[in-house]
């Protein structure tokens, strides 16, 4: 945290700001932290509190648009790019689809609070399709909310904040050593997940071809429609002879499917 406060003491809104833009486009930087050393900077008189919101708000709606527009443009391309990274990449994309049907469009508002969402959200927004005044209407409301919270945090009690910095500057090297082993654990942790959800990595794949030739054949096989929320309403067209499968409620629709027969999914 001192290193941190002492960077924004010297190179100030510049600093923040690019944290901020580079944490809205998926780069695993702690602008949380940035935030609230701006917050104590302007506590003690070394930034300007304004100036802070005016630089690091534009920022990080300006990286939300980026993936906002590469989504409308790319479709779940970019969404399965994003994902590649995640422990669990079958799943990553349905959950942030999810959070959009539970929450509706809020989500672009609390998005920045939600793990795993926060890079997600603007992308899925553009695959939907959701209109761009809108989408940057919700988002700002979003990144102020997101700001304030931190910034108001470094601010109220940068007191601790400062006191908490001189501790581990006089702590040196006792410090280096448990955030070594606290990096240690958080990989080890990442990879036991990695491991855990490895079968998940490989899901069975049909052509499209494949599965024409078993319906030409009269093959008695189940192909179901399990496309997700912004992809399907009741009048959407399906392939015929399919059935429909809502993904929010899956776990209790497979258990009316038959167990004798090859089931077959398709979503967007």
């Amino acid at each position: 945290m001192g290193d941190i406060l002492s960077l924004i003491s010297h190179h100030g809104y510049a600093l923040v700001a690019l944290a901020v833009f580079l944490e809205a486009i998926g780069v695993p930087v702690p602008a949380a932290l940035a935030l609230l050393a701006a917050g104590t900077a302007s506590a003690v008189g070394k930034l300007r509190l304004g100036l802070v919101f005016a630089s690091t708000v534009p920022a990080m709606v300006t990286g939300d648009a980026l993936l906002f527009t590469l989504g409308r443009y790319t479709g779940w391309t970019l969404l399965g790019l994003l994902c590649r990274i995640s422990v669990n990449p079958e799943t990553c994309i349905l959950r942030s689809a999810e959070s959009f049907y539970r929450r509706g469009k809020m989500t672009l508002v609390l998005a920045k609070f939600i793990p795993g969402i926060n890079t997600m959200a603007p992308p899925l927004a553009g695959s939907m399709n959701m209109r761009p005044f809108q989408f940057l209407r919700l988002d700002a409301a979003g990144a102020i909310l997101y700001i304030s919270a931190y910034v108001t945090a470094g601010f109220v009690f940068s007191g601790f904040f400062e006191i908490f910095a001189r501790g581990i500057k006089n702590a040196g090297r006792a410090v280096e050593w448990a955030v070594l082993v606290g990096l240690l654990g958080y990989v080890a942790y990442r990879l036991r997940l990695y491991w855990k959800h490895r079968m998940y990595r490989v899901v069975p794949r049909a052509t499209v071809g494949e599965v024409k030739r078993k319906l030409d054949e009269g093959s008695d096989i189940v192909l179901a429609d399990v496309r997700s929320h912004g992809y399907y309403d009741s009048g959407a067209s399906r392939i015929h002879g399919s059935i429909r499968l809502e993904p929010n409620t899956l776990a209790e629709s497979v258990k009316t499917l038959p167990k004798d027969k090859e089931i077959y999914l398709y979503c967007t």
